[in-house]
């Protein structure tokens, strides 16, 4: 499973990616203006950092303007994935866009058959909404493994992104149902590479280490 930041603080990001194990990043407009300063600097900063999938989200709802933005999002960068809203005009705009070579990320997505609808179009990326279903109630993982299922149904293409995810346990889930990525805020990222016990035997093995004279190995 491939693992996002979503976030678009780039200092954030390069701290982050020092680990060697993030693939991408996610964005949404929400995202960018927190930043603040030119978003597509912002955009293209990132793409240099992460050198991988970075999804950058249109802000028009009507289908001509949807393409227009898109095309300058993905001139941006190679790496620049096009975020499309799951809307009728997200799909007539999803299509076009994918015969022209465009990636597309279809984003709030809610329900399989939204992802499915977004897959047929062209997408190369679906990203269901975990957190806010869970929200209101509903089961988010739920759509992922329903939609993980579907694809695999029809051996679809499209990849599965977990979006909106809230805690490590999401993340666990995700791979568990074999999602192909999983985007998360910094905040869960960090609380992944956290446990207690680590911290205990690492200090127990220093501790023992310093307690028979040994320094250093240079």
């Amino acid at each position: 499973m491939r693992i996002f930041l979503d976030t678009a603080n780039v200092d954030e990001i390069r701290r982050l990616a020092a680990t060697g194990v993030i693939d991408g990043v996610t964005t949404n407009p929400t995202l960018l203006a927190q930043q603040g300063g030119d978003p597509l600097a912002v955009l293209k900063e990132i793409c240099t950092i992460v050198q991988g999938d970075v999804s950058a989200e249109v802000v028009a709802t009507q289908h001509e303007e949807m393409i227009a933005e898109a095309r300058r999002l993905a001139a941006l960068d190679p790496h620049i994935v096009v975020k499309i809203p799951m809307t009728a005009e997200g799909l007539r705009s999803i299509r076009v866009l994918s015969r022209e070579g465009i990636r597309v990320n279809t984003t709030l997505i809610f329900t399989p058959i939204q992802a499915l609808l977004a897959a047929k179009a062209g997408a190369y990326i679906v990203s269901p909404f975990v957190g806010r279903l869970d929200d209101i109630a509903h089961r988010g993982m739920q759509v992922i493994r329903q939609t993980v299922a579907i694809f695999r149904n029809y051996q679809v293409k499209t990849q599965v992104l977990v979006a909106s995810i809230r805690h490590p346990l999401h993340v666990l889930e995700a791979a568990r149902l074999g999602a192909d990525i999983a985007t998360m805020p910094t905040k869960v990222f960090e609380q992944l590479l956290k446990h207690p016990l680590t911290d205990i035997g690492l200090e127990r093995f220093l501790k023992d280490w310093q307690s028979a004279g040994y320094g250093r190995i240079l």
